[in-house]
């Protein structure tokens, strides 16, 4: 592991948050800015162009999707060592199995509670609101119609989910290389921890050459993930040009009472839950927090992705806000595949707007069944883009609405997708923060940054 000191500094300004280069201009303001021209440009050449003109789609098709591709793909190609090598480094840096065990149960309690909680303020809204009561008949006929041969492939894909006792089997993987190769990060995450276990079992000489292993697998993924953030304002410009150019905003137009309530839904977690979270439970400063993770946040938006996010995650967690690398590496590999407060909400949004528009009454003890099944499939849920897509329609078919209406949403579910990776995201670091917090690694000077020892040349 590189060698890391902190030091304490009065927060002040742009340079309290870290991030900005010798040319002056921070990256988050970079990524910011490709994502302001990417989305205008890609809505200005939809309404001029319209979506299905052929040069635009041409223009989608060959660069601004390979571009956003290859960005999207640099990012997910370092997931797996980067998790394998942090979760077994973060549970070997505790050493006491005592102290994972307690560590463990105050992030997956932090999850679980803070997840329902998400779900409780959809289902609220989405019965005050009331979105699909009030969809016309001639749109919801049309979006079936456009939307039903990707509603089909949905629906094959769920076929292939269960969800009970043999998910809880399937964690623990025959092969871990396979495991890797299908992306199966519960079983991945599985098998760090417990080869982080067996590293603090063995005698520390026999232990150190393995550790010393996984620590220059973590910094050269650190690396990696410098290069592919250089990248980043062209990748993000890309991927939101790509959206915008083809969808533009007649969609959001036809189903802006659903996307109201879930983007409400997800701005009262982010702005109200959030930070009283942040003060009460991490005492940190909410509008601070903000401030330093908005790296972060552009980036899980821009990429959808909680997995392709993650490099950003932990870099800025670490140097941003001081949380130690043992705490990060341990909740935040978990928090990318476990902690989708976000996609919770939405799937309670989405089960419940489907079941109106098709006048499905569902009483308290199905809403019920809802919250569960969302807080549970939210787990499950893969960590890339429309990954929660066969989980939704699991949880359509539980309480008896029809899973082919999924084509309803499919059209807003990117831009949807983008606004709850950034509350799953940022979910995942308020949990580093409160469990760094409540095990005393977190310094009483809330403007502690992460500064690189000095190298001798």
């Amino acid at each position: 592991m590189s060698e890391r000191q902190e030091k304490v500094t009065p927060a002040s300004g742009d340079d309290a948050q870290g991030g900005n280069d010798a040319r002056g201009m921070a990256l988050h303001t970079k990524i910011f800015l490709g994502l302001v021209i990417g989305g205008a440009t890609g809505v200005v050449l939809n309404v001029w162009l319209g979506g299905e003109q052929r040069h635009l789609q041409w223009v989608v098709s060959h660069i601004s999707e390979p571009v956003g591709q290859i960005f999207l793909r640099l990012l997910i190609m370092i997931v797996i060592p980067l998790v394998f090598a942090s979760l077994s480094l973060g549970v070997a840096g505790l050493g006491d199995l005592r102290k994972l065990g307690r560590i463990g149960i105050k992030t997956f309690l932090y999850f679980i509670l803070v997840t329902t909680l998400a779900v409780f303020i959809g289902l609220a809204l989405v019965n005050t609101i009331n979105p699909g009561g009030r969809l016309p008949t001639e749109v919801k006929a049309k979006l079936l119609e456009t939307y039903g041969g990707e509603a089909t492939q949905g629906l094959a894909r769920a076929e292939g989910v269960s969800f009970g006792i043999k998910t809880f089997v399937n964690i623990v993987p025959r092969n871990p290389l396979a495991a890797a190769v299908r992306m199966d990060m519960l079983a991945v995450i599985f098998f760090s921890l417990i080869f982080g276990i067996a590293l603090t079992r063995v005698p520390s000489y026999r232990a150190a050459p393995m550790i010393s292993f996984l620590e220059a697998l973590g910094d050269a993924m650190v690396v990696i993930v410098d290069l592919a953030m250089k990248l980043a304002p062209y990748g993000v410009a890309a991927l939101i040009f790509s959206v915008t150019a083809r969808f533009g905003y007649d969609l959001l137009l036809s189903l802006g009472l659903y996307v109201i309530t879930v983007l409400l839904g997800l701005a009262i977690h982010l702005l109200v839950s959030y930070p009283l979270l942040i003060r009460f439970f991490a005492r940190l400063n909410p509008w601070r927090f903000f401030r330093r993770i908005q790296t972060v946040m552009i980036t899980a938006f821009s990429t959808s992705s909680s997995a392709a996010t993650l490099p950003t995650t932990m870099r800025v967690t670490e140097e941003k806000l001081g949380v130690p690398r043992e705490i990060s590496g341990f909740v935040l590999p978990l928090g990318a595949t476990m902690n989708m407060n976000g996609t919770a909400l939405f799937e309670g949004v989405t089960v419940l707007f489907i079941a109106q528009v098709f006048g499905v009454k569902l009483g308290l003890g199905a809403q019920l069944i809802v919250v569960i099944m969302s807080v549970l499939t939210a787990i499950g849920a893969a960590g890339v883009p429309g990954g929660s897509i066969p989980l939704l329609i699991l949880v359509l078919q539980t309480v008896g609405v029809p899973g082919e209406g999924i084509a309803i949403i499919l059209g807003v579910d990117r831009i949807l997708d983008m606004c709850r990776t950034t509350l799953n995201v940022t979910g995942d670091v308020t949990a580093a923060a409160f469990v760094a917090r409540s095990e005393g690694f977190l310094p009483v000077d809330k403007s502690v940054e992460i500064v690189p020892a000095a190298v001798d040349s």
